[in-house]
């Protein structure tokens, strides 16, 4: 049987910008569907889920933050942003919001579609075979890292984790017994590094705290370097 494609959904104001991004994403096998407002989007989200978001920042109506938040309160649906403004601060706030990954226009289509598969990737199994029966079961407090499912548990409950959130996460349960750097974390879950998104952990972080509540566990900061996994109690 075919596998179905996944489906991205790009909003953006500028015509032209959506139509590469469309031919581009759709020959590489995607199902894609643009809209120019991001309200058109959530509105078709609404109605029918996607696989991903793609939101430009400066759109008419709701802006693309407003839009990322929308679409977090929804769903835990990967999101990349894009944005014509270079700037650290939109950077931060877009990670802060809850998306995946940034992107700063102008961009190529190529550059868009790797990151499109990058994320993709992290969403995915890396493989489809299951663990052996000899790999022990991860946990700690009270999570369990249940890679078979890709998911992560706080008792019974699986954690609405985004594919980011969970991949870091994962990350720093497997890596329980020493302090992880931001580096470590950028070049391992984003698959690049830079000084300005070393703020992109602090983030994704930050939102892994308030989702930890129940969790046996805490998220420790290692001043000048990284996190920590600990157990509370």
């Amino acid at each position: 049987m075919q596998e179905e494609k996944k489906r991205v959904y790009v909003a953006d104001d500028d015509d032209n910008i959506r139509q590469i991004v469309k031919t581009f994403l759709s020959s590489d096998g995607y199902e894609v569907e643009d809209f120019p407002t991001g309200d058109l989007l959530l509105e078709r989200f609404e109605d029918r889920h996607c696989d991903l978001a793609i939101l430009d920042v400066m759109m008419p109506g709701s802006d693309g933050f407003k839009i990322c938040t929308a679409l977090r309160e929804r769903s835990t649906v990967p999101i990349i942003m894009l944005t014509a403004r270079d700037s650290e601060n939109d950077y931060a706030m877009g990670l802060g919001l809850g998306s995946d990954d940034y992107i700063t226009k102008p961009f190529s289509a190529m550059a868009l579609m790797l990151r499109v598969r990058a994320l993709f990737r992290r969403v995915e199994f890396e493989s489809r075979k299951y663990a052996s029966e000899d790999t022990p079961e991860q946990k700690i407090g009270n999570l369990t890292l249940d890679e078979d499912r890709h998911r992560i548990l706080c008792g019974d409950r699986p954690l609405a984790l985004t594919p980011t959130e969970y991949e870091v996460l994962k990350y720093l349960m497997l890596h329980a017994d020493r302090p992880v750097s931001r580096e470590e974390l950028l070049n391992t879950v984003w698959g690049y590094e830079t000084a300005v998104e070393t703020r992109a952990t602090d983030d994704t972080v930050r939102r892994l705290r308030q989702k930890l509540d129940g969790g046996g566990v805490n998220i420790a900061a290692v001043w000048g370097y990284g996190f920590r996994l600990e157990e509370i109690g």
